[in-house]
């Protein structure tokens, strides 16, 4: 920080915000002002420098767009200084939904249908960033993306399959999601900044108005097309697998987020947006069940293990759902 001039005086008030097998944030203040540091978790992934790197670079190339982010300070490469690549930003005056909801939109259901609305607003600013930037092109390969999807997550599921104890998902299931998939792949990609992980637990909103002030957890981040956002929320919308977050009984169901979204960008194409939805039930899936397998291993609470089970099961479900209702279209 001295080198950089960054604050100056002794590092003071250090809060840890998050850590252990998660990445490590915590908040300081040095002199008048105040940072937030991010760093891999202290048990160690072997691609963890990489993507805090990654990470910074996004919030770097999300400055001047209309993506609320926090404001990236400065990145440190050097692993020897803090055993792994970390970066800074300044803190963002807003609370997690998923740890601290503001009282008055646990009461006000019109507060909470606009908030999920807010959500689909900063989806489609997500939707409008520029990926030529020089900081973001090399996050994913755009050619062959849509592709790639299935069987990609196919295959995550066939790897976890593998460990010893665990219990499969049904393959038919599996397989007749991949078939669908396959089979009505969109005609055209349109090519943007996915997060991968969009939720309201990665988020930060307004402590009083419908508002969201910043976009976090962006280490999954990558290019491809920015739908798979819309169905990732889709998916989640309802029954989020988030720990802390109330019932929230005013939010706007599928229908109403998909004719928001529709409205702010002009995509009309219902079909089309029915297989991100599917993607992204197969994709969180897989994502979740590579949990399930290590709570087997005892490398996860086996407590968390259950519970994402059961989220993998209402996910496929809903799937099926959706899969359903697009006979006709």
């Amino acid at each position: 920080m001295d080198e950089r001039r960054i604050g100056a005086g002794p590092v003071a008030e250090v809060r840890l915000l998050g850590g252990g097998t998660q990445n490590v944030v915590a908040e300081f203040r040095r002199g008048r002002e105040r940072y937030v540091l991010r760093r891999p978790p202290v048990s160690g992934r072997t691609d963890g420098s990489a993507t805090m790197l990654r990470e910074a670079a996004v919030l770097d190339a999300l400055e001047h767009t209309d993506v609320p982010h926090p404001r990236l300070v400065a990145a440190c490469a050097d692993e020897s200084v803090l055993g792994a690549a970390f970066y800074l930003m300044e803190p963002v005056p807003g609370v997690n939904p998923a740890t601290a909801l503001p009282e008055p939109f646990v009461r006000d259901a019109a507060l909470q249908r606009d908030l999920g609305f807010a959500m689909v607003d900063t989806l489609v600013a997500l939707r409008d960033v520029d990926v030529s930037h020089p900081l973001l092109r090399d996050l994913g390969r755009p050619e062959g993306w849509l592709e790639r999807q299935a069987p990609r997550w196919l295959r995550r599921l066939a790897v976890t399959a593998e460990i010893p104890g665990y219990r499969p998902l049904p393959q038919a299931r599996l397989e007749a999601l991949g078939q669908w998939l396959g089979a009505h792949r969109p005609a055209r990609m349109r090519t943007g900044l996915v997060h991968g992980d969009f939720h309201f637990a990665n988020v930060l909103v307004d402590q009083a108005r419908p508002q969201i002030v910043a976009v976090v957890d962006w280490e999954l981040v990558s290019i491809g097309d920015p739908r798979l956002d819309l169905g990732h929320f889709l998916a989640v919308l309802g029954f989020p697998p988030i720990p802390g977050l109330p019932d929230l009984p005013g939010m706007p169901g599928p229908d109403e987020v998909i004719q928001r979204y529709q409205q702010l960008t002009g995509d009309t194409a219902e079909a089309d947006l029915s297989w991100f939805r599917v993607l992204a039930c197969l994709r969180l899936t897989a994502i979740l069940e590579e949990t399930v397998g290590r709570a087997v291993l005892g490398h996860a609470p086996a407590e968390l293990g259950k519970t994402f089970r059961a989220v993998t099961l209402r996910l496929l479900a809903l799937a099926e759902d959706v899969i359903d209702m697009t006979k006709g279209l």
